[in-house]
């Protein structure tokens, strides 16, 4: 591949990010996943029901978000606008280790940033689930979150979400496709996590937890008054096993109370909050309008 084809590329795939304004402070990237208007990102980017997108050439829209699903940390946002510069998504299934890799994102405020480097494995993380993640060692920083990975090509084989040690980690292109022809999603409890082991009473053994290490204001976490530094322990029907157990706690549609079990400073006292989660499903052939 000549430089000149790359640099084509890379402008190609720039046109095809957006970036993720969800409120006052912070930003995030986006994938423009079609030309009527459907953009992906991470549901940890795309906070309450509406946003704003800035296109490449400077146009910004408003954005609603229409799906959100909190276990695979993606979100479908609609915009009224046609012919868009939509991305063009590769097979997952097909990334081999070795292969290039470029990441496009808006990194603490550098709009379009590219990055380049070699994907190191396809699968699942310990400590994260049974999810499968595309593995890099592309560097990311906050802003990328939501952008694409994509191959030499210019294919989007993922979407960037976080970075574990100094591997970046993209929701697998095949996972978005899935997401996108599901049924919309309204799982958002409006908290960024990590897995922790807390000591149980008594004993030796360590049972499982998530501790918030960010709530969002107005979010349901918010409202229900849990904090940073809280951990989750589970709901009334069930311990929390590992993030997946969180995820599905909180899947499904419509209005809806969860209540969990935390922890707050003390491990020797349980506290237990009810959280109002899910909104007003929001059907997809109205999202645009």
């Amino acid at each position: 591949m000549a430089l000149r084809d790359f640099g084509e590329i890379a402008e190609k795939l720039r046109r095809s990010t957006v970036l993720v304004l969800p409120g006052p402070r912070g930003n995030g990237s986006g994938v423009i996943w079609s030309a009527d208007g459907v953009i992906v990102t991470n549901a940890h980017v795309a906070r309450g029901s509406h946003l704003r997108v800035q296109l490449w050439d400077g146009r910004e829209l408003e954005a609603t978000v229409v799906s959100r699903d909190s276990r695979r940390d993606l979100a479908e946002l609609r915009v009224s606008a046609a012919n868009l510069p939509a991305a063009t998504a590769a097979d997952s299934s097909q990334i081999r280790p070795g292969e290039l890799a470029i990441a496009i994102g808006n990194p603490l405020g550098f709009v379009g940033a590219l990055t380049t480097g070699v994907i190191h494995a396809v699968g699942p993380l310990e400590r994260l689930g049974s999810e499968h993640w595309v593995q890099a060692d592309v560097r990311l920083a906050p802003g990328n979150s939501g952008g694409p990975l994509a191959d030499a090509r210019g294919r989007v084989i993922g979407i960037n979400t976080m970075v574990a040690g100094s591997l970046a980690l993209a929701v697998p292109s095949n996972a978005v496709t899935g997401f996108l022809a599901s049924d919309p999603i309204d799982a958002w409890l409006g908290v960024s996590v990590a897995p922790v082991r807390v000591p149980c009473r008594g004993t030796r053994a360590k049972a499982f937890g998530a501790v918030l290490l960010g709530v969002e204001p107005d979010s349901p976490a918010a409202n229900a008054s849990l904090l940073p530094g809280d951990i989750l322990l589970g709901t009334d029907e069930k311990s929390f096993g590992s993030l997946d157990d969180l995820a599905s706690a909180l899947r499904g549609s419509g209005p809806r109370l969860l209540r969990l079990a935390f922890l707050r400073g003390d491990y020797e006292r349980f506290r237990r909050v009810t959280v109002q989660i899910g909104a007003q499903r929001i059907p997809r052939s109205a999202a645009a309008a």
